[in-house]
C-alpha cells in the first residue's frame, strides 16, 4: 500500500482532474473519460502498478464514472427539452451490442495495445475538434436501417476500447447528420449511459491479478478512483451544461482539441516505449 504521503497528493489530483472532466463533459460533450483514462494511467503508474492490464483497469474506472455523470448531464439537457430520444431509441440495441464486444476485447488485450490505440483514436478525436467544420455533412438526418446498424455497434466499441462515452465519436456524427450542436451535445450524454452500463457490468467480472492492481478493485473498476471522481463531477457538470446553452463553445473546443492531440500523442510515444 502506498504512503499516506503519496495518496494525499494523488487524490487531490484526482478531485482536480474530476471538476475539470465534469465541466468539459457538460459543455462539450466530450472530456469525461477521454481526460480520464490518460490521468488514471498517469496515477496508478506513479503508485507503481502496471502490468499488462493497467489500462483495463482505466478504462473500467472511467466508464463507471460515465454512468453517473452521463445520467446527470442527459437529465440536465432533458430539462431544457434539447434531448433526441428518438436517436437514442434508435442507436440503443446496436451501441449495447458494440460495447459489449468492445469489453471482450479489452479484456483479450495487453495494455500496451490499447495504449496505442487509445491513441491513435485520440488524435482523430482532436484533430476533428480542431479542424472539422459545421459545415461537413453525410447527411441531412440521423441514419436508419442497414446504416444505422453498421453505424451504432460501432460506436459503443470504438468508445468502450477508450473508455469514454458518446460524446466524442457521438457529437461528431450527429453533425455530420445535421443535428444542432447543442442537441448533439445533449443527446450524446445519453449515448453514454447506454455506452458505459454494459460495459461496465463486463468489466466487473474481469479478474486483475491482486499483486498488479490498485488497492479497492473490483473486476477492472477502482472504487477510490471512481469515488473521487463522481464526488467532484456530479457538482461540476450541471456548471458545463449552463455554460453550453450561454456561451459559443468554438474557441474553448479548439483548445481542447490541442490539448487533447498531445495527450494522446504522449499514449502513443509511452505504447512505443519511447
Amino acid at each position: 500500500m502506498p504512503e499516506v504521503t503519496t495518496l494525499i497528493p494523488m487524490a487531490a489530483m484526482l478531485l482536480a482532474i474530476g471538476a475539470f472532466a465534469g465541466v468539459m463533459a457538460g459543455l462539450l460533450g466530450v472530456g469525461g473519460g477521454i481526460i480520464l483514462v490518460p490521468a488514471y494511467f498517469y496515477i496508478f503508474s506513479s503508485l507503481g502498478y502496471g502490468g499488462d492490464q493497467l489500462m483495463q483497469v482505466c478504462l473500467a474506472t472511467s466508464l463507471a464514472t460515465i454512468i453517473i455523470t452521463s445520467l446527470r448531464s442527459v437529465l440536465s439537457h432533458h430539462k431544457k427539452g434539447a434531448v433526441d430520444w428518438s436517436i437514442l431509441r434508435g442507436f440503443a440495441p446496436g451501441i449495447v451490442v458494440g460495447a459489449a464486444i468492445g469489453v471482450l476485447v479489452a479484456a483479450s488485450l495487453r495494455s500496451v495495445v490499447l495504449q496505442g490505440i487509445f491513441g491513435v483514436l485520440g488524435v482523430t478525436v482532436g484533430l476533428y475538434l480542431g479542424f472539422g467544420r459545421d459545415t461537413w455533412r453525410l447527411g441531412n438526418t440521423m441514419p436508419t436501417g442497414l446504416k444505422r446498424s453498421l453505424l451504432s455497434p460501432i460506436l459503443g466499441f470504438m468508445s468502450v476500447l477508450m473508455g469514454i462515452g458518446g460524446g466524442s465519436f457521438g457529437v461528431p456524427l450527429m453533425s455530420l447528420y445535421a443535428i444542432p450542436i447543442h442537441r448533439a451535445v445533449a443527446t450524446a450524454a445519453g449515448l453514454g449511459v447506454l455506452i458505459a452500463v454494459p460495459s461496465v457490468i463486463g468489466f466487473l467480472l474481469i479478474d486483475i491479478p491482486q499483486a498488479t492492481r490498485p488497492p479497492y478493485t473490483i473486476g477492472a473498476v477502482n472504487l477510490p478512483a471512481f469515488a473521487l471522481t463522481i464526488s467532484m463531477t456530479l457538482i461540476t457538470a450541471p456548471y458545463g451544461v449552463k455554460l453550453a446553452h450561454m456561451m459559443d463553445p468554438k474557441p474553448l473546443k479548439r483548445v481542447f482539441a490541442f490539448f487533447l492531440t498531445l495527450v494522446a500523442l504522449n499514449m502513443l510515444r509511452k505504447a512505443a516505449g519511447l
